[in-house]
Parts: structure tokens; C-alpha cells; sequence
């Protein structure tokens, strides 16, 4: 191979790998879009929900079981708002079903769609059973009071898209020497953990949100456990909550 080829192909290569990142980011990005959108259309129809539930079969396919409500309690279950089986009572939602079973199935196509992480298996059913627990009107308001519940004082996190958008530390205002409050262990349990990733990868994905609500490190801001910091890491002031 000549010179000229070789570095010809190392461009070519290089371009390809971006194009390559570019598309996946968009893909999640649609995704999201995607679970909002049709969210939105459940949530009009039927403003108590909560999960929908469906059967997937792993091949990118599924069938749509129907929408649930909020659980009452930790031994409870969920109440059932709509049944798309039975096929019995007329309901708003029978009308737009093939839609959101056809949207779920795009939201969920790509193995890295941050949808994935809002699905889980459904206990209080035998067999193929999933949830896809629907996103709240206000991801960022959600994130606040999440993370106020164990940190009364937060006024931003710190998270790492490099990590799916965990939060690796909370600033709680000033202290009386004027630095900054900060805590890099956060104190909530592993499903609040878990719920905060959550929230924050589908808000890191969506550039609406991400560029609305997630800022750029301060330039003099310090990793607590003394890595190197990248364009992945982000700072979210929080917005007020009741």
C-alpha cells in the first residue's frame, strides 16, 4: 500500500468511526423521543398511567398486554387501567393500540436505547410478563426531588454520561468559608440510584433536555476521586421543588 492509500484509509476510517458514534447517538436520541411521544398519547387517554405492559419475544417484536396504574403499596399491585386483550369494555386507548405497541417496538429495537433501562420483568405475572415504567411530565423536577429527599440542601449534582448518567456527587450550597459543599457518595439506596440514572440517560440522550437542563463543568472543577474529568460529565442545577 502506498502512503497516499494508507493514509487515505486511516482518514476514510477515522470518518467512518464518527459517522458510526453520530448515528448511535441520534438513534438513542429517537428512542426517547419516541417514549415521550407516545406517552404523551397514553397519558391523555388515560392520565392515571403508570407501566405498560406487553410480552417481548427477543426478537424485536412484542406483544401489548396494556397499561397499569401506580402500585398502592411495597406488597401491592398494580392497578389495572386497561386490558388490550380482553377486548370487552370500550376504551379511549383501544383506539391508538396498534400505535403504541408499534412505537414501543421502535423505542426498545436498538439494544442501546436508554428506553431499556425503564423495562422490567413483571413479578406479579407468571411467564413473559414486562413493565415499561412511562416517564414523568417533568424528568428534571423528578431528579430534584429524588435527590432531596436524602440531600435536603442539594442545589446541583455532578453526572457522568460516561456512566449512563450516574450522579457522582451532590453540591449542597456554600459553607461558611465560602467553598463549596460537596458530597461524593450520595446517600440513597441502590433503587433510588437506580432511578436517577435512569431519568438522567434518557435526559443526557434527548438534546432538548440535555441542552436546556445539563451545563458544562466549571473549568477548575476537581473528579472527588482524582480522574481526569470529559466532555461526558455534566452539572445540573436543580430546579426548585415544593
Amino acid at each position: 500500500m502506498t502512503p497516499a492509500a494508507h493514509d487515505q484509509l486511516a482518514v476514510l476510517g477515522e470518518q467512518r468511526e464518527d459517522l458510526e458514534a453520530e448515528r448511535l447517538r441520534i438513534d438513542k436520541a429517537y428512542c426517547v423521543a419516541v417514549l415521550d411521544h407516545i406517552t404523551a398519547k397514553i397519558r391523555a387517554a388515560c392520565p392515571e398511567a403508570v407501566y405498560v405492559t406487553f410480552a417481548y419475544y427477543g426478537s424485536r417484536t412484542l406483544d401489548l398486554h396494556g397499561v397499569l396504574g401506580a402500585q398502592p403499596s411495597p406488597l401491592g399491585t398494580c392497578a389495572e387501567l386497561w386490558d388490550n386483550r380482553e377486548g370487552e369494555d370500550e376504551h379511549p386507548l383501544d383506539l391508538i393500540a396498534d400505535e403504541i405497541e408499534s412505537d414501543l417496538q421502535t423505542a426498545l429495537a436498538p439494544y442501546t436505547s436508554p428506553v431499556w433501562a425503564s423495562v422490567h420483568r413483571n413479578t406479579a405475572s407468571d411467564g413473559n410478563s414486562w413493565l415499561l415504567e412511562l416517564p414523568p411530565p417533568d424528568r428534571a423536577g423528578r431528579v430534584a426531588e429524588l435527590v432531596r429527599e436524602h440531600h435536603p440542601e442539594a442545589t446541583a449534582v455532578i453526572i457522568d454520561g460516561r456512566r449512563a448518567g450516574r450522579i457522582i456527587e451532590v453540591l449542597e450550597g456554600v459553607a461558611d468559608d465560602g467553598t463549596q459543599v460537596r458530597v461524593p457518595r450520595p446517600k440513597w439506596s441502590p433503587a433510588c440510584d437506580t432511578a436517577l440514572t435512569r431519568l438522567l440517560g434518557q435526559m443526557l440522550a434527548l438534546p432538548a433536555l440535555s441542552d436546556r437542563h445539563l451545563m458544562p463543568l466549571p473549568g477548575d472543577y476537581l473528579h472527588p476521586y482524582g480522574v481526569s474529568t470529559s466532555d461526558h460529565m455534566r452539572l445540573m442545577p436543580l430546579p426548585p421543588t415544593a
